[in-house]
């Protein structure tokens, strides 16, 4: 797991600081975005010639960690 996250760089020199795929100029946010909306990830990997699948895969994970730390608080 943590091979796939070390994918994922955050440089506030770019893209004001959100997470990227490393190496490149490529959002995690943006390939999320592009997966919600219903590219596959064979059409990602197309578009991106540069990502292989393991890339997209570290996007999802990212995304899964963040929500995994996520505090929920009661309403009462």
């Amino acid at each position: 797991m943590n091979e796939l996250l070390s994918r994922i760089v955050v440089n506030s020199k770019i893209f004001a600081g959100k997470p990227i795929i490393r190496g490149y100029r490529i959002s995690v946010e943006q390939i999320l975005k592009s997966l919600a909306i219903g590219i596959s990830v064979s059409e990602l990997l197309q578009n991106f010639p540069e990502l292989e699948k393991e890339d997209i895969q570290a996007c999802l994970l990212y995304a899964a960690n963040l929500i995994e730390e996520e505090k929920i608080y009661n309403i009462v």
